[in-house]
């Protein structure tokens, strides 16, 4: 799938690390650093702005490497950019450390993965077809 973008980072373009990556990292797009402190959140621009085509999304994910080493993660994950935003791409991000954690120009700060999507039509019903499950949620299939 081609997509349009513009790159106003100078930063290179996201890119599959391997040949099996879902996702590609987004990377800080700042005059100068910020600094983040705990259950703060912020918006970092990427100075990304894409194209996409109908029936498609970008999700904007965490990484696990700054999840689980600073506590800093994307705070609305999987953040949605649809087909027909044009503008930057942002990142809402939020340190649930208990220590301050400063972003840098050019840092990864999150991921991006592009996704087809369908639409629906819904269809009003009294009810729905029975399951083993039922209404069972949260939890309800056990722990083990």
């Amino acid at each position: 799938m081609e997509i349009k973008i513009i790159n106003k980072s100078g930063h290179a373009l996201p890119h599959y690390e391997t040949i099996a990556s879902a996702g590609m990292d987004l990377r800080a797009n700042l005059l100068e650093s910020k600094v983040l402190k705990p259950l703060e959140r912020i918006i970092v621009g990427t100075g990304l702005f894409i194209e996409l085509p109908i029936g498609v999304e970008a999700q904007v994910r965490p990484r696990s490497g700054l999840a689980a080493k600073h506590g800093v993660t994307v705070l609305n994950a999987p953040g949605t950019i649809d087909a027909d935003y044009r503008g930057e791409i942002g990142v809402i991000l939020v340190n649930i450390s208990n220590e301050d954690f400063t972003i840098n120009n050019g840092e990864r700060i999150a991921q991006l993965v592009i996704a087809k999507h369908e639409r629906v039509q819904w269809s009003s019903v009294q009810e729905l077809s029975e399951t083993n499950r039922g209404a069972g949620g949260f939890g309800s299939t056990g722990t083990k």
